[in-house]
Parts: structure tokens; sequence; C-alpha cells
């Protein structure tokens, strides 16, 4: 693919995820779901209104400039409401939140791109991100969610650019894109703590950089010769790049991905850089709301925070009803119905209060579904399962075939890739395990983008096999995905549905 159908492509995702989350922003003249909290905050930050919320603070303040500015666009002053405390139009405490969300399948296709040097994998990771349906709708309404994603993911593309500069020996951009990192991580965590999970994947990675160093070098290799006849050691060198997907391809792939240049990444550099700067972001981060309301210091409003979670209860429907605990996330059983109305009929004034028609009166039916594309999240967990069994089985196989564990010496550009993706997978979901407090399937949205990463992998792959029944598959597979998208849009966009419309997409009772 040139340069030029690159660029297209990349243009074409950008422009329908904004149109998407531009339409009919407005429509809803009220507060959904967690607006009733967050556009308020942000409104409290322009009255000067002390509150206390159970996050820290950067989400609510950017939704307060996104009020601040769209309050001075005349033309939407049409509709207003005075939900936050004051009289503001719902495009005033939208409108930003959809355009920072129009950049989230951009910064994937970034990731994916800089990982592997491959375009065609960067355009169907990117599609894939525009495809998904609770990032539509996260982003669509005064939310803060999509924040940690995209700050986070940034932090990961900033990361890979300084990698590739240091590759470059361009000392002034490494530099300049790892502080950048560090800001965009401390932001992340900003937003809401679990931000920190996308730095613990940098970490990690970093870890294992290491010893994969380490088990290259002489040193190792020389004491492990001690222990191995001469046809184990031919035997050990077979097993050096644990990755079969290049077997099903048409062309080589590059022998280059900045993952390799992790151990370039000195201990100071990650100190001052991926410590020290992402802490500083995130106590400047604090500034604003602590000079508003000053009942607490850092120290307790910390302390304040960690308290109001630990009284949120269990993580059952009688804390709340769409409580999912993290093993409900990745098959997508329990999505959260952000708003539900229903009208007499199709010609009515859109219904934003009061409680819905009883069964059977109203023909129109208004739902917002923060549900993901059901298609794209079973083929990104598959995916990423897949994935993972690669990589056991690439180290497991030496123990099979030649009866002793040896680890490998080197790993190829696609094992590289599989394993940062498996890493930051499950360094986002697995923490969820010990979590007893009630959790919604929001909190996933930090993990599920390195599954869209990895069914994109896989897609891609097929699409460039020289076995026909793999193309058809990668097709196959983005056919099923779009068409799912196109499927379930109305409960992304809250479109109008007859009653049976509106069941014929919940194909479970756990999704209403």
């Amino acid at each position: 693919m040139n340069k030029k159908w690159f660029q297209i492509g990349l243009a074409s995702i950008f422009l329908l995820s904004l149109v998407l989350r531009f339409w009919g922003l407005a429509r809803f003249n009220t507060l959904v779901f967690d607006e009733v909290y967050y556009a308020k905050f942000g409104n409290d930050y322009l009255t000067g209104v002390p509150f206390f919320d159970g996050h820290p603070p950067l989400g609510k303040l950017i939704i307060a400039v996104g009020i601040w500015l769209g309050s001075h666009v005349p033309w939407w002053q049409d509709i207003v409401n005075g939900l936050t405390g004051s009289m503001r139009s719902p495009m005033s405490y939208r409108w930003l939140n959809a355009l920072f969300g129009s950049f989230i399948p951009m910064i994937l296709a970034g990731i994916a791109y800089q990982i592997s040097q491959r375009r065609s994998y960067s355009l169907v990771a990117g599609l894939f991100a525009a495809c998904d349906g609770i990032f539509l709708v996260e982003s669509r309404y005064a939310l803060i969610n999509q924040y940690i994603v995209i700050f986070g993911l940034l932090g990961q593309y900033l990361l890979l650019l300084a990698l590739n500069y240091q590759q470059r020996y361009n000392p002034f951009r490494y530099f300049l894109c790892l502080t950048l990192a560090g800001a965009a991580f401390g932001a992340s965590i900003g937003t809401k703590w679990n931000g920190v999970f996308y730095l613990g994947g940098v970490y990690i990675l970093w870890v294992i950089a290491w010893l994969i160093r380490w088990l290259q070098s002489s040193k190792f290799v020389n004491a492990t010769a001690n222990f191995i006849d001469a046809d184990t050691r031919q035997s050990y060198q077979q097993y050096n790049s644990p990755f079969i997907l290049n077997f099903v391809t048409r062309h080589r792939y590059t022998n280059f991905t900045p993952l390799e240049n992790l151990t370039k990444l000195h201990f100071t550099h990650i100190f001052a850089f991926l410590a020290v700067i992402p802490a500083a972001i995130y106590g400047l981060i604090w500034i604003p709301h602590l000079r508003l309301d000053t009942r607490y210091n850092f120290i307790e409003v910390h302390r304040q925070i960690f308290s109001f979670h630990e009284r949120l209860g269990g993580n059952t429907a009688g804390v709340h009803p769409y409580c999912a605990a993290w093993y409900k996330w990745p098959l997508l059983t329990r999505p959260i119905a952000y708003l539900y109305e229903t009208a007499h009929s199709f010609t009515d004034p859109l219904p934003v209060m009061g409680p819905p028609l009883p069964a059977g009166v109203g023909k129109a039916i208004y739902d917002v579904h923060a549900m993901g594309n059901p298609f794209l999240w079973w083929f990104a967990f598959a995916a990423i399962m897949f994935l993972l069994v690669l990589l056991v089985w690439g180290f497991l196989e030496p123990l099979i075939k030649i009866n002793r564990l040896v680890l490998p010496v080197s790993l190829n550009t696609e094992t590289w890739i599989a394993l940062y993706l498996v890493v930051n997978y499950f360094v986002n979901l697995l923490p969820w395990v010990r979590v007893s407090r009630c959790a919604f399937i929001y909190h996933y949205m930090t993990g599920v983008v390195f599954a869209f990463l990895a069914i994109a992998l896989i897609v891609e792959h097929c699409l460039r096999s020289y076995l026909l029944p793999l193309r058809f598959a990668g097709v196959s597979i983005i056919f099923v995905i779009l068409t799912a998208f196109i499927f379930w849009m109305p409960i992304y966009l809250a479109l109008p549905m007859t009653s049976s419309a509106y069941h014929m997409r919940m194909w479970f009772r756990s999704w209403i």
C-alpha cells in the first residue's frame, strides 16, 4: 500500500468517527447516565461551587473547558437546560468529548504502525476501533472513561515513537517524546486511577525485554551449553522465534520493531520520564480542584476517594443493576442502558424526561446502550487468547520435542507484537480480579483496545496469506464486524425503533 492511499484510508476512518460522534449530539436535551455527575461537576468548576468526586479531576476539567468554549458558540444556544446548575446547551458539555473520541481510532492505528511498520495493519486496526459501540457511546456524552484510554494509548504511542527515534540516533526527538509520554501517562492516571495500568504494561515489557537480552547474552548461552549436549544445542537453536503466523503470509515482514529497543531505555530514563514526570503531572492536575474545594488537602482527598470506593459495596446486581464482574466483560454479557425512553409515535418530540410509557403503549423506543460491537469483541477476545496460546506454545515446544525446557534466545517482530498485545491486555484486565466493589463494563475499555489490535493483526495476516481460505476468512471477519456495527447502530445513536426492532437487537436477556 502506497503512502497516498494510506493517508486517504486514515482520513476516511477519522471522518467516519467524527461524523458518527457529532451527528445529533444535542438531540437529548437532558443529562444522560453519569452526565448527572460529570457535566454538573464541569459546570461547578466554572461557577466556583466546591464538590467531591470519587475520581481525579482531569476528565471534569476537560468537560469544563468544553462548556466554557461551547457557551461562546451562538448557534448552539437555541436548546438549553439548567440541569448542570446553569443554563447550558447540551452541545456545550458534549462537543469536546466527541472531538477527542474521534481520535481514538487514529491513536490505535498509530500504535499498530509503530509496532509493525505496516500500513495495512494500521488501517485495519483503526477501522476496527472506529466500528466499536461503547467507544462511540462514551464519546457522545459528557463522560470521562474515554480519557483514560486516550491518554494511556497516547503515552504508549509516544513511547514507541521515542524508541524509533532512538534507533535513528535522534536524541532531541527521543527525549521530547519520552517527556510527552510521561505527561500523557500522568494525564491518564489523573482521569481515573486505573490509568496506571498503561504505565504498568510498559514496566512489565521493559523487564521482559531485559530478561530476553540476558538470555541472548554469551554468559547465559555458555552456561546453558555446560548442561546440554551438542545435539540438544543444535535443536535449541531451532526454537529461537516462537511464532507461526509468518508461515501463512505472502510477504516477509520487517525484521525491526521499536519494542526491541526497550532495553536501551536506561533505568534513569524510566525513573525520570516514566515515573517522576507522570507523578508530577498527576500532582499538577489536582491544583485547580484543591483551590476550589479547600476542605481536603492533597493527602486527605485521596483518603476520601479510597474510602468512597470501599463503600461502593459488592459486585452484585443488588448494589447496582448493571454491576458486572471482570469475567463478564470479554463476552459482553452485561452492557449498560444509558438511556431508555419511549414515545407514542415516531413523529412525537424526543422524550427526555419522565418514566417510560407503560408496556404496549409506546410505539417508538429510544435507547442508548453502552455496549461494544458484539462480533468485534468476541473475535477480539478469541484473537488475544489465540496469541497467548501461540506464545505459550512457542516456549513449551522445545520441552515437548526435545524433552528439555529451554527459553528462546531471540524473538522475531511478530512475537514482539504478540507479546506487547498480550501483556498490555492482561495488565489492564487482571487487576480487576481482586476488586470487590461494583464494576461496570466500561472498565474494560482500557484493555479491549489491545484485543482490537490482536484481531486486526490476525486479519491482516490472513489478508496477506497465500492460502485462499485464509484470505476469505480475513475478508469475512471484516464484513461481519462492519455489518454488526450497522445492525446495532440504532442502540448506539438512539435512533427510533419499534418494540420488535429493539428486541431483535437484544439477543440475551442480560443485555436489557
